[in-house]
């Protein structure tokens, strides 16, 4: 195979997978910002006195001596605040709900502060209700005590702790009570609760319309804005927001989350890791609302027990491979890489390359930014010896080159015969035409791993990097975008002035490819391509080398071998 035909291989490759991976992805619009004007902040809510809810008749059980109802002033709403080394949880005593869901390891890249999962604006998740038969209990407005009413600290290496929300109704004997236990190490949250007084409600969790905008690039997170469940019998399933429309998701369900590009909030099954029945999996998803009100809002599904008890696992936090595993129910699939298909071949990858970065990082103390610089070098080390075995593939090709043209200009209306003679060839000369091809594809799975890590891998999140704020999102002055199209550039050049004849074809396509790849590569991670400029100016000595090595058999031929007589 000649060098033109190789190089047009190469492009054809880096157009179905560059540009490929964008026509399968699609940006989708940034959702419009709601005017701060018509939203009230998160921490305040509605000044009213909170009213009982109101119980529907054949409810409750047994009757109740009345209890005198309090007075509206002795409603108001307090804050409790959830504190410890990885976040700050605020929940509001009315209707028990989080309003504040802080990530303290994590800086917020659209606003001043942390990463605050809750959208401004959002009158609290986990708010919930008690439907049973066509009657719904609305506990999202009612007032409840806390315990501790100051809160928890949680310190490093302490134990769990819990904090708990009771309702009481004044007159009638009904209660509802849930808690909310912390490991100061884990971003896991266990919830239990119990409801006394109706019989086996069904218990709506809501969790809100989706997690709040954290990314300086906006319409790249908005692609990644997502609600997904995990179906007992059909699998992970993954919706974009901005196309979600009111109705029902059937369960049974493992899990059910909101993520964005780096984050995610997750509802789990069952109490533990340990296989859940299936009578206590969510029941399925309600979405209300729509594009005229803003975000839809999901709620989540769940059979209270005959004893009146139930039980779910939150997880709020970022996506780390390692932490979403070990809930099991493969919630590390929340966002997954690439299109179901392609995710076996894709996933090995991307774990061998974190691991590989992550050790650099860890044993060499370098940034990540270094830390992809050697990694591009220490590619081109290892596929060296691959370069050099196809490079003298490639030579010994030049030198059959005459030789196959003789074959093919002799026996060029004998078909048959000219298939017998060229694999004579290729048996007297090693002559192997895809020789010299094959090493070119070897960085492919790599460039394309790297090109998903860097969609949702949190390690590379705000990451700086000499002028880059950040590796995992595009570099805001194009500066390596133009590095790389030079350095494919120069590769081209070098490799161009080894060949003895050039067409006009390849000399545009030196000219075009490089082009071509900063307008592909322009709005990609800038690390992404920090590693492929990387890549690009390591090779160039192996490419100068090989380049001289070619002159020097340029214009030789090897010997044809002698006919057999008989």
């Amino acid at each position: 195979m000649n060098t033109e035909v190789r190089f047009l291989l190469a492009i054809g490759l880096m157009l179905v997978v560059l540009v490929g991976t964008n026509l399968l992805f699609p940006p989708i619009p940034p959702e419009e910002p709601v005017p701060a004007d018509s939203v009230a902040p998160a921490a305040q809510v509605d000044t009213a006195a909170p009213e009982d809810p109101v119980l529907p008749e054949g409810l409750v059980t047994e009757a109740r001596p009345e209890v005198e109802v309090p007075a509206p002033e002795a409603a108001q709403e307090a804050l409790v605040t959830v504190e410890g080394p990885l976040y700050r949880f605020t929940f509001s005593n009315i209707g028990a709900r989080m309003v504040v869901a802080e990530m303290s390891e994590f800086e917020d890249l659209n606003h001043e502060g942390v990463v605050d999962l809750i959208p401004e604006g959002a009158d609290g998740y986990f708010g919930q209700k008690l439907l049973v038969g066509n009657d719904t209990v609305d506990l999202g407005a009612v007032p409840f005590q806390v315990e501790p009413e100051g809160g928890l600290t949680l310190t490093e290496g302490g134990g769990a702790q819990e904090l708990r929300f009771v309702y009481r109704h004044p007159t009638l004997p009904f209660s509802f009570e849930v808690s909310y236990g912390f490991d100061p190490a884990l971003y896991q949250v266990q919830v239990r609760g119990n409801v006394v007084g109706v019989d086996r409600p069904l218990l709506i969790t809501n969790l809100g319309g989706g997690l709040a905008y954290v990314e300086a690039d906006s319409a790249g997170e908005s692609r990644a804005m997502a609600y997904v469940e995990n179906h007992l019998n059909e699998g992970i399933r993954s919706h974009p927001l901005t196309r979600a429309e009111p109705g029902v998701v059937e369960g049974p369900l493992l899990w059910a989350a909101l993520r964005s590009k780096f984050f995610v909030m997750a509802v789990l099954a069952g109490e533990s890791e340990e296989e859940t029945p299936e009578e206590d999996l969510l029941g399925g998803l309600l979405l209300s609302g729509g594009p005229d009100g803003g975000r839809v809002r999901i709620a989540a599904a769940q059979t209270v027990g005959r004893d009146g008890s139930f039980g779910y696992r939150l997880f709020m936090g970022p996506q780390e491979h390692a932490r979403l595993s070990s809930l099991g129910e493969d919630l590390e699939e929340v966002n997954p890489y690439g299109w179901k298909f392609f995710r076996p071949i894709v996933r090995p990858f991307v774990s061998i390359i974190i691991g590989i970065l992550s050790f650099l990082h860890d044993r060499l103390n370098l940034g990540y930014g270094w830390v992809l610089i050697v990694f591009g070098v220490l590619m081109r080390v290892v596929l060296f010896p691959l370069n050099q075995k196809a490079m003298r593939s490639q030579l010994k090709n030049m030198a059959v080159q005459p030789l196959v043209q003789e074959i093919q200009a002799k026996h060029k209306d004998n078909p048959e015969r000219l298939q017998k003679e060229m694999m004579k060839l290729y048996k007297e000369h090693g002559f192997n035409p895809l020789a010299g091809c094959w090493p070119m594809l070897l960085p492919w799975p790599v460039l394309i791993a790297l090109f998903f890590t860097f969609q949702n891998t949190i390690e590379f999140r705000g990451v700086s990097f000499l002028w880059l704020p950040d590796l995992s999102a595009p570099d805001p002055l194009y500066l390596l975008p133009l590095f790389l199209g030079i350095s494919m550039f120069l590769m081209q050049w070098v490799s161009m002035k080894s060949v003895e004849q050039t067409n006009q074809q390849m000399k545009m396509m030196m000219y075009i490819m490089p082009v071509m790849m900063v307008f592909i590569f322009f709005r990609l991670a800038s690390g992404l391509n920090l590693y492929y400029a990387t890549a690009n100016i390591a090779t160039i000595p192996q490419q100068i080398w090989i380049a001289n090595e070619r002159k020097k058999v340029r214009g030789t031929t090897v010997a044809k071998a002698p006919e057999k007589k008989g």
